[in-house]
């Protein structure tokens, strides 16, 4: 099976929600749906689902045109950021009820739900009510039901947002293996890179209604097309610095000036935008072959086993993420040390035109 969307577009009280959108899914396939709230994930999913139809462009089942179909009659089911199950119903009706709906024998009922709940690890809880439950287990009873639905197409909407980071950390690691034992095509939409590259699978990155770029996750992350793309993929967010090359060798905005080794040894003389995530900062002396900015402690969060360090250097803003404890205080003076090889370079157009050797 696949599905398709064909040039979709689609407008919501005239202003475009989704522009020009093309994608294709096929059976046993992992897409993630990566970009900031308002990007259109939510919207391509409902398009996916025959729950909104586009404006203009078509939805295709396996060639056929399904543009206004209703949802009702296709193979598909939706898990949503909030837990939605039937509160007075046990964990084993609330993932048996699409099958009873759909008049499965009771042998069949009584496996497919068994089978649900060992992937999902539910097994201890089936005659409890959702309210006895932590949200976690809320969760993954609504995935079983959509599981065990046996849909073609599963749609998951952010449905890991609401749990605190132990649940979702949990469920991350358990949902790769579920997918993979289903066979279903998935749609997985998230607003965080972390949760896309341990997914996997397929990334289409999204941005104010378009598919920017959809390529193999690690493969998008390492060789975004874009400065745009680069920044939908960066938490926190991607540093930027302009930079000039000329002569062999380049002058970063700020007065520093080095040879134009790593990424700039093959670029042509000219003005650029580079672009660096938070943990190709180095804080410490810079060696002969790496590239030294001093900047000002803004503020230092400490998550335990990181640090981000928030730094000001004139006009720029970044953010350094260190392993470990590093108490600084705001104001102080820091060494910002870049390596030259581990930089991404965007041309006048914000088009990629180096990238780091190890992104």
């Amino acid at each position: 099976m696949s599905v398709s969307l064909e040039h979709v577009t689609r407008d919501i009280d005239g202003m475009p929600a989704i522009r020009d959108v093309s994608l294709t899914l096929e059976r046993g396939t992992l897409s993630v749906l990566l970009g900031p709230t308002l990007s259109g994930k939510t919207s391509i999913m409902r398009l996916l689902a025959g729950l909104d139809k586009p404006t203009t462009g078509r939805v295709l089942v396996d060639g056929k045109d399904v543009t206004g179909l209703d949802v009702r009659k296709r193979s598909v089911a939706m898990v949503y950021q909030q837990f939605i199950n039937y509160p007075s119903l046990t964990v084993f009706e609330n993932i048996a009820s699409p099958l009873r709906v759909q008049g499965k024998p009771r042998a069949e009922i009584d496996r497919r739900v068994a089978e649900a709940a060992r992937l999902l690890k539910l097994e201890p809880y089936l005659q409890r009510t959702p309210l006895q439950l932590s949200g976690g287990q809320q969760q993954r009873t609504a995935i079983a039901r959509a599981l065990v639905k046996g849909a073609d197409l599963v749609l998951l909407d952010e449905p890991l947002a609401n749990l605190d980071y132990k649940l979702r950390e949990e469920l991350r690691t358990e949902l790769p293996k579920i997918f993979e034992a289903s066979g279903a095509i998935f749609v997985y939409a998230t607003t965080e890179p972390s949760e896309a590259l341990l997914l996997g699978g397929r990334t289409i990155c999204m941005w104010e209604g378009q598919a920017l770029q959809v390529g193999p996750t690690p493969m998008v992350y390492r060789q975004p097309d874009t400065m745009r793309v680069a920044q939908v993929f960066s938490d926190p967010p991607l540093n930027l610095i302009n930079v000039e090359k000329k002569a062999g060798k380049v002058a970063y905005s700020g007065g520093v000036d080095a040879p134009a080794s790593g990424v700039f040894a093959n670029l042509s003389d000219g003005a650029y935008r580079v672009g660096f995530r938070a943990h190709q900062i180095e804080v410490a002396k810079p060696a002969a072959d790496r590239h030294g900015f001093r900047a000002t402690v803004a503020v230092t969060e400490i998550t335990g086993s990181e640090s981000f360090v928030h730094l000001r250097r004139g006009d720029d803003y970044w953010v350094a993420v260190l392993h470990g404890v590093h108490e600084f205080e705001p104001g102080q003076t820091l060494e910002a040390v870049l390596d030259p090889a581990n930089l991404f370079v965007f041309d006048a157009a914000d088009r990629l035109v180096a990238a780091p050797r190890a992104a």
